[in-house]
């Protein structure tokens, strides 16, 4: 119950411009701001350089530019005019380049047409430099608009793409067909927005039971998925569920968040499983940050200790 309400507590302030404004201020203030856990660096230099160091821990990424819900044309290409430089500046460290990109930060609820050409002008940019984009899943809401932006793509002969689909959502079997039939690489989630009851199931229990259900039609019919969850239980599902199939760990990736149980990652990347770790970055971090804390007490704890060292002027690192 107190996770329950510690979630929709910290959904509802990341919708919240005002607090946004404050903690912006302060939370990625030098190198101990209290989002610097979850967030990659201020700009993409730091992000390539986070990235270097999860590649020297046998880790993969796929690179995220803060940003969502734009208000104007004019930022919906701003943000795609980054992206075209997060392209540029990565493959130009001679690194391998995989994004996320989240449609409503190139103006979908503004014109889908609109977001449909920023889209494009991307891919077009990364297939001719061999870089997969991932198109990150909102809430409910733009679930349709989401798929079919990515449908024309595909149509169109994009083929360096990909969907995120959750598992929280009543409707993702359906999608999940969809996209398989349109030969779309998948990343399974479970989900992080605030959706009413007969949209999403909001029993946890459920939530994971359909995880493992979409896991087992993923690895039977999917193009080599990705399982995005830090849960114990949900890794070994996947992983006994490969098992059963006889499918090595070449068939398949575990992704997870940057900052979030890097145990995991570790233990998992031992084992000879690739991990990607999705590597978020910029100045718009605050509902990317509320959600994560909405996601897991943990973080909570971790953020509450952070704070607490930052104001006693604790000179030590904090401990993961």
């Amino acid at each position: 119950m107190l996770d329950a309400l510690s979630r929709r507590l910290f959904l509802g302030l990341a919708g919240s411009r005002r607090l946004k404004e404050i903690a912006s201020r302060y939370g990625m203030r030098g190198s101990r701001g209290v989002a610097r856990r979850f967030i990659g660096g201020r700009n993409v230099n730091e992000a390539i350089e986070a990235a270097r160091q999860l590649e020297r821990s046998g880790l993969l990424h796929t690179f995220n530019y803060l940003g969502e819900h734009v208000r104007s044309r004019e930022a919906a290409e701003a943000a795609t005019i980054a992206y075209l430089w997060v392209i540029e500046s990565v493959s130009l460290a001679g690194m391998n380049c995989n994004l996320s990109v989240k449609l409503t930060q190139l103006g979908l609820e503004l014109d889908p047409g609109l977001c449909r050409d920023n889209l494009k002008r991307i891919l077009t940019h990364t297939d001719a430099q061999r870089c997969f984009v991932r198109v990150d899943m909102e809430g409910s809401p733009l679930v349709d608009a989401t798929l079919d932006a990515v449908a024309a793509m595909r149509a169109a002969g994009y083929r360096h793409l990909g969907v995120v689909l959750q598992s929280a959502l009543r409707r993702t079997p359906d999608d999940l067909a969809r996209v398989t039939e349109l030969g779309l690489p998948v990343r399974l989630v479970k989900g992080a927005y605030k959706e009413p009851p007969d949209v999403a199931y909001p029993d946890k229990r459920d939530v994971d039971r359909a995880f493992v259900q979409l896991t087992d039609t993923l690895l039977d019919t999917g193009v080599h998925p990705a399982f995005a969850t830090h849960d114990p239980r949900m890794i070994r599902a996947v992983r006994a569920a490969a098992d059963v199939r006889g499918l090595g760990p070449d068939r398949f990736e575990f992704q997870m968040l940057y900052g979030v149980r890097r145990d995991l990652q570790a233990a998992l990347e031992a084992r000879g499983h690739a991990v990607r770790i999705y590597l978020p970055f910029g100045g718009d971090w605050f509902p990317y940050f509320m959600r994560r804390l909405a996601e897991r007490p943990a973080n909570v704890l971790f953020v509450a200790r952070s704070l607490l060292h930052e104001q006693l002027g604790d000179q030590r690192g904090y401990e993961e």
